[in-house]
C-alpha cells in the first residue's frame, strides 16, 4: 500500500536514545503521526559487529515498512554507520534519513572560522570513521577530532547528566578537545543531547554544539514539505514498540520526552 500524508514517520534506535529524535520531530512536526521502535532486547549496538548491526537494522526496517511509514529516520549513529545503504535499498521508494548525514551537514554549515569540528560518539560510531568520511566529503579542508565516550549512555539512562559524576567524566573525555579551536562539536549519539548543558560548561559556552536530533528533524520537515507529504490533520499520534522490557522503557521514555506515554508494546522481530 502506498503511504499517504497521514501515514506515520518511522523512527528507530537500538534502545531509548532515539527518543531525543522523537522529541525534536514532535516539536518540529507536531501534527505528524510517529512510530518508534527501540531494540531494547539487543541494546547496546555500539559494541557489536557491523554485520550484526546490519542484520538487526534490516529486521526493524521491515517492521516499519509493514506499518506503511512514509519516511524512515535512522536515529542510531551505529546503524547509520553500519547499515544506511542496506536500509535505503530495502526501503525502495520510502525516503531514509539518518543522524550522521543530518549532523555533518549542520556542522559544516556552521563551521566558518577554523574548519575544526569535534565528534563524540559510541565506540562503534567513532571506530567506523563515518563522521570523518561524511565531513570530508562535504569539505575536504575540515579537520576532524573524534573521541568515543562509552560511559555517557549509561549515565544518561540513570538520569545523571549534570551532576558532579557526569561533569568529571566529561572532563576526562573532552580533555582531548581543549585548545583545538573547534568551530562546533557534533553529538554523535542520540543520548548525548541530554548532556548539552554539561558539555558547554566543560568546553565553553561559545562552542556551537550540533544536536543531530534537531538536525534530522529539520531535514525530515524539509523533505516532507518538498514532497507535499505533510499531514494536514492536527494532533499527531505516538506509537511505541520495543523488543524487551516495556515497563522500564516507558519509565525512561517519559523522562526523555517529558510527557506521559499511554502504552509501550513489545514485539518479537524474529517472528
Amino acid at each position: 500500500m502506498t503511504p499517504s500524508n497521514e501515514s506515520p514517520i518511522g523512527i528507530f534506535d537500538s534502545g531509548i536514545g532515539g527518543l531525543t529524535v522523537v522529541k525534536s520531530v514532535m516539536k518540529s512536526l507536531p501534527d505528524e503521526n510517529i512510530i518508534y521502535f527501540g531494540d531494547t532486547a539487543r541494546v547496546p549496538y555500539g559494541i557489536k559487529s557491523t554485520d550484526t548491526i546490519r542484520q538487526y537494522a534490516l529486521q526493524i526496517t521491515d517492521f516499519l515498512l509493514k506499518r506503511n511509514v512514509k519516511i524512515i529516520l535512522i536515529a542510531c549513529n551505529s546503524v547509520a554507520a553500519a547499515a544506511r545503504t542496506d536500509i535505503i535499498k530495502r526501503s525502495k521508494k520510502i525516503a531514509v534519513l539518518d543522524v550522521i548525514d543530518a549532523g555533518t551537514k549542520a556542522a559544516v554549515s556552521q563551521s566558518s572560522n577554523h574548519g575544526n569540528i569535534g565528534v563524540i560518539g559510541t565506540l562503534a560510531t567513532i571506530g567506523s570513521g563515518s563522521y570523518e568520511q561524511a565531513l570530508r566529503e562535504l569539505d575536504n579542508r575540515i579537520q576532524v577530532y573524534s573521541r568515543a565516550c562509552p560511559m555517557l549512555v549509561p549515565l544518561a539512562e540513570e538520569g545523571w547528566t549534570d551532576n558532579h559524576i557526569a561533569i568529571e567524566i566529561l572532563k576526562l573525555y573532552l580533555a582531548d578537545f581543549q585548545n583545538k579551536n573547534l568551530d562546533s562539536m557534533i553529538l554523535g549519539c542520540t543520548h548525548y543531547p541530554l548532556f548539552k548543558e554539561s558539555i558547554a560548561r566543560v568546553l565553553g559556552e561559545e562552542l556551537t554544539i550540533i544536536d543531530s536530533a534537531d538536525a534530522i528533524a529539520a531535514m525530515a520537515r524539509d523533505h516532507l514539505q518538498k514532497q507535499d507529504k505533510l499531514n494536514s490533520r492536527s494532533g499527531g499520534s505516538f506509537d511505541c514498540y520495543v523488543s524487551d522490557k516495556p515497563q522500564r522503557f516507558k519509565m525512561l521514555a517519559e523522562r526523555f520526552l517529558g510527557q506521559k506515554i499511554s502504552r509501550v508494546e513489545i514485539v518479537n522481530l524474529k517472528g
